[in-house]
């Protein structure tokens, strides 16, 4: 199986992640960015920044692989990237890209793993708004309803 996972401070590129995990036994590829919004709760968001241990952050991330692989064996890649830094509105923040023979274990595990990734990942988040800022914890699966 194929895995890449990186802390960056440069940009997420959704097409590099796709290409790590690109593999002729599979026939599916399901992908998540998250981006930065321009508003929260009513609020301007002017930019976000993160920060991150890396080496920590990233074995989290492996870890997340592993479980990954463990639940959807047929997974043939697995490609998990999150920016530190200032991330602008419209940028990518977090990517999570997987591939398997089959749609349903890719689009389960790319789901799964970026519900799981919000409740573990060591990675802190300020939001900077046009009026102050605020640190805010991982909100897993993105606190609004199913």
């Amino acid at each position: 199986m194929k895995s890449f996972y990186e802390i960056s401070e440069g940009p997420l590129s959704l097409e590099a992640a796709a290409s790590r995990v690109a593999d002729p036994s599979a026939g599916a590829l399901a992908a998540f960015c998250g981006t930065t919004r321009n508003s929260f709760d009513g609020k301007d968001v002017d930019h976000l920044e993160y920060e991150a241990y890396r080496p920590m952050a990233e074995r989290v991330m492996a870890e997340i692989g592993m479980e990954i692989a463990t639940r959807w064996p047929s997974v043939t890649g697995i490609a998990i990237a999150h920016r530190t830094g200032r991330v602008d509105v419209g940028e990518p923040s977090v990517i999570v890209a997987v591939s398997a023979p089959h749609r349903e274990a890719a689009l389960a595990a790319c789901g799964w793993g970026i519900d799981r990734l919000k409740e573990i990942l060591p990675v802190w988040k300020k939001e900077v708004f046009t009026d102050g800022e605020v640190w805010r914890e991982n909100q897993p699966r993105g606190g609004e309803p199913p």
